[in-house]
This record gives C-alpha cells, sequence and structure tokens, in this order.
C-alpha cells in the first residue's frame, strides 16, 4: 500500500506506520479537516510484534476512539482477563498449581490482537482518513528546528528525497529514533529486565476436554473461560506470557529480572525458552506437543527506557519511542492510547492558534511524571515478589481496583477528552501513586526476607484467588478498603519483620541468581 506524495511539504510527517503513528494520523484528519499527513513505513508489510494483549483502556480507545470495535470481534480474539499460576517445589501438575484469576467472563472489553493485521488494517484506515502513506522508505535523517519547518531525509525507490513538514511525529517504536539521535534517550537501569518470545502451535486447549477429564475438579472451580485470558505462568523472579491469536497460535514469552534469573547463553533461543518453561508444572502441561516457528523466535536485554523529553515546538513522541516500562499488565497499549491522543490533541491545539510553549511544557511536565510514578507505582522490584501466590494477588487485587478508579472511569465517563491526562499526572496522581508505591514497595521488602531465610513459595499450592470482576459502579470502588485492611493484617502477620530492617527494604543488587537451563 502506497498513496503517493503530491509535494515534499506537510503538515505532519509521522515517522512509522503502526499502531501508534496510523492512530496519531487518524486522529489528526479527523480534528483538523484538510491537513495534510504523510506516514513513513519503512516496510512493505509490518511484521507480527509483541504487544498483542490490550487492557480496558487501550480497548477503549481502539473501539470507541478509532471505531474498530465490529473489527476487532470479527478478526480477533475477545480476551478474558489476567490469570495466574504459581508453583512451589510440591506442586507437581497444573491442579495443584495456585491460580489467580477471574472467576467469570469479563464485564468491560479487551482482546487479544495479531498485531501484524490489526496494524495494518489501522494504517489502512489512516489512508482511507486522507493520510499519505509512503512505503517502503528508510528514514536517513531527521533535523528539527523550533517553530519551523523540520526536515525529514528519506530514501525510496533507490533515490533520496527532503521532506518539509510543520510537525514531526515519532512513531518508531523500540528503534526511538528522535531520542536516540537527540541525546535523550536513558536505558531504566532500575529495572534490568530481558525477555525472549516466539509464536507457537499445537499447545494444549486450557478448556478442552483433555485437561477437563484428567483433572475435573480442577476445570470445575472456573465458570468462566481460562484459554483467552492473558495467562502468566510464574516463577521466582520471572513471568511468561500466553497469549492465543485467531487462527491458532499462542505468543509465549518468557520476561526476567536479570538480577535474579540468568540466562545462560548459547543453543536457539527458542529451545533455551521452552527448556526454561518446562520446569514449571503448569507450562510443562501445555507445551508437552507444542512446537514453536523458527522464523518467529526474539531476545531482547534491557527493555525498560524512556525520554526525558516527549515534545518540543515542532515534535512529539508517542508509543514506544516515548517510553517503555514493561510487558506486564500489558501497559504499552494504555500507553499508546494516552500518547497518541495527547501527541493529535497538541499538535491540534497549536493549529488552532495557541501558544505552543505553554502546551509543549505541560506536555513534557505531564509524560515525565505520568512515566515516573507509573513505573515506581507498579514496577519498581515487583519482580521480587509476583512469584509469590500471596502477595501477587493482594497486589493485583490492589492494582485492578486503582486502575479502574482512576484509569478506566475517566474516559468512559468523559471521552477522548481523558485520554489527554495520562495516569498519575494529574494532582490527584500524586496520592494514589504514593499508595501504590508504598505496598509495592512493602511487598517487595517481605519478599526478599522469604527469600534471604529460604521461605518462598509456602502458599503457592491449591490456592485460588477467583475474581468476580469489577465494574464501573461506584459500589465496586469501595472494595479497596477490604484489601487495604487485608494489607494491614499482612504487616501485622509478617512485615513488620522488616520495619526495622534497612537491607531488607533495599533494592536487591547482587543476589543469588537462579540459572536458566541452556
Amino acid at each position: 500500500m502506497e498513496t503517493v506524495p503530491s509535494s515534499d511539504t506537510y503538515d505532519v510527517i509521522v515517522l512509522g506506520g503502526a499502531l501508534s503513528g496510523a492512530a496519531t494520523a487518524t486522529l489528526l484528519m479527523r480534528h483538523n479537516p484538510g491537513i495534510r499527513v504523510l506516514i513513513i513505513e519503512r516496510t512493505e508489510r509490518l511484521g507480527r510484534r509483541v504487544g498483542e494483549a490490550t487492557v480496558e483502556v487501550s480497548a477503549y480507545f481502539m473501539g470507541r476512539v478509532l471505531g474498530l470495535t465490529r473489527y476487532l470481534n470479527e478478526n480477533h480474539i475477545c480476551k478474558q482477563g489476567l490469570r495466574f499460576w504459581f508453583k512451589n517445589d510440591e506442586v507437581e501438575n497444573i491442579s495443584q498449581a495456585s491460580e489467580l484469576g477471574a472467576k467469570y467472563q469479563v464485564r468491560l472489553p479487551s482482546y487479544q490482537l495479531d498485531r501484524q493485521t490489526f496494524d495494518e488494517e489501522v494504517l489502512r484506515r489512516a489512508g482511507e482518513s486522507g493520510a499519505e502513506i509512503l512505503r517502503p522508505a528508510v528514514i536517513r535523517n531527521v533535523d528539527l528546528a523550533a517553530g519551523g519547518h523540520q526536515s525529514v531525509e528519506i530514501k525510496h525507490d533507490g533515490a533520496i528525497r527532503m521532506l518539509k513538514a510543520r510537525w514531526v511525529v515519532d512513531a518508531s517504536g523500540v528503534a526511538a529514533l528522535l531520542a536516540r539521535k537527540n541525546g535523550w534517550w536513558v536505558r531504566n537501569d532500575e529495572h534490568p529486565t530481558a525477555a525472549a518470545w516466539s509464536r507457537w502451535k499445537g499447545l494444549k486447549d486450557w478448556d478442552g476436554r483433555e485437561l477437563a477429564e484428567k483433572y475435573p475438579e480442577w476445570a470445575k472451580y472456573c465458570d468462566g473461560v481460562r484459554g483467552t485470558a492473558t495467562n502468566h505462568i510464574i516463577g521466582d523472579g520471572w513471568w511468561s506470557w500466553w497469549i492465543p491469536l485467531k487462527g491458532g497460535d499462542t505468543s509465549v514469552g518468557v520476561v526476567f529480572d536479570q538480577r535474579i534469573v540468568e540466562w545462560k547463553e548459547g543453543g536457539k533461543v527458542a529451545e533455551r525458552l521452552k527448556d526454561f518453561l518446562m520446569e514449571h508444572p503448569v507450562a510443562r502441561e501445555l507445551l508437552a506437543d507444542a512446537t514453536y516457528d523458527e522464523e518467529d523466535v526474539h531476545w531482547r536485554r534491557n527493555l525498560a527506557y524512556y525520554s526525558t523529553t516527549f515534545a518540543g515546538d515542532g515534535f512529539v513522541l508517542v508509543g514506544d519511542a516515548a517510553a517503555f516500562m514493561d510487558p506486564f499488565y500489558s501497559p504499552g497499549m494504555d500507553w499508546i492510547s494516552f500518547s497518541t491522543t495527547s501527541a493529535a490533541h497538541l499538535i491540534t491545539r497549536q493549529r488552532k492558534g495557541e501558544a505552543v510553549a505553554p502546551l509543549v511544557e505541560r506536555h513534557n511536565r505531564d509524560f515525565a511524571t505520568c512515566h515516573r510514578r507509573w513505573f515506581e507505582s507498579v514496577y519498581k522490584d515487583k519482580y521480587h515478589y509476583m512469584g509469590e501466590y500471596d502477595l501477587m494477588s493482594l497486589a493485583f487485587r490492589l492494582d485492578l481496583s486503582l486502575y479502574y478508579w482512576g484509569v478506566v472511569v475517566p474516559p468512559f465517563s468523559d471521552g477522548e477528552l481523558a485520554l489527554t491526562m495520562p495516569p498519575f499526572s494529574p494532582p490527584s496522581g500524586k496520592l494514589f501513586s504514593a499508595l501504590m508505591s508504598c505496598y509495592n514497595r512493602r511487598f517487595a521488602a517481605i519478599a526478599k526476607r522469604r527469600r534471604k531465610h529460604g521461605l518462598l513459595g509456602r502458599t503457592n499450592k491449591e490456592m485460588r484467588c477467583l475474581l468476580s470482576g469489577f465494574t464501573l459502579e461506584r459500589k465496586d470502588m469501595f472494595r479497596l478498603f477490604g484489601m487495604l485492611f487485608d494489607w494491614l493484617k499482612l504487616e501485622l502477620r509478617e512485615g513488620f519483620y522488616t520495619w526495622f530492617s534497612p537491607d531488607e527494604d533495599e533494592p536487591m543488587t547482587s543476589p543469588v541468581k537462579r540459572e536458566v537451563r541452556a
């Protein structure tokens, strides 16, 4: 797909045609009749990528803002929430693993996406809305000029071309073209995670007759569907995602904290991935006869990074080009929802005559605050306790309750404009961030003490926390207070051991690592 540009000067040039770029272009076309937008995409056809799972806010953005609900229902899988599986040395099979997740079907829509077909559809619709699309084209250089025309040098059809625009939107993903070129890109050394992933065929059906006949009592515990959830199979310092895709493939990946788990080098990545997962009885049950796609295997160290600058007079960063925290809880799609909506809003307001300096200052302030508080509230040192059923069950219920209260309700109540206010950035975000950072830090301290004294995994066998689900009704928000009482009981029962032990409350820097077998 290519729409040949009619000239070399545009109002906006978007660097990257996947979801974040195509969505930004779509919103710009919608809110600025007559605007000239060019999307530059380096590939002839977009490839598969991670980020297949959506959650409530990103599903709202894709369905109600981009207008893709019918397409999503017809071409992708409706997701049934999040589910977690834990083990200790006594767990021998899937029925004995402690389980955390939904008991019934979910209340709000979300989806499991084949990102290749989904992103192509969003890009196609951006073209239909009036954006010009140039592909395949290589971006050779971008020169920024505050308040003037930005210059973008590309190579297309063997020729070098120089394009100009008032605005450049960097939607280049992990390539992060502007952040790396201008020295804004920073690796988050507080969160040294790495990941390996692939696509698989032939996994056992979570909800099929084989497992139901083998473990009849286990099958009865859940009244909903387990298989179309994002299943998380979890160990000490690591977790894995299991995401079903339309057509029968399953995306399977492992993410681990490099301070706790050591990934041994040598051999095929997918084989090491499978060997590692086979140590967990739940994964072993599912993977027994599965095969992986040898052409679709990936490995990446040091996942977390961010840009110190998110916008300027003439440019704005969206999606993974601006920052990436962690795939746990699938925040990347929410980040795309907030960053693309805010980018289009920023450019639209400048085009309507508002002074650009205050807009840029607020955009940078809000997204810098959002990113830092989001990371500290949800992810910092979480890998120390995510393998503990009791700690993770309480953290998940707290996280989910506060996500609904502070993040999900606003767009459903106030519409698209709520997506221009990223999480944790308003004044109220400081209170929520302080609360979440506190219990996240405390659970990590408790888990570190357990690890130090050989007490990990005591509740990881034959325990179940099956939730009835959340709604947007105000009464559901008051469930938070019961969870806070559970936290208090945990502190009085066990947490007090770490109240006056600063060594156990500090981030671990040199633990004994668990090796991943090659």
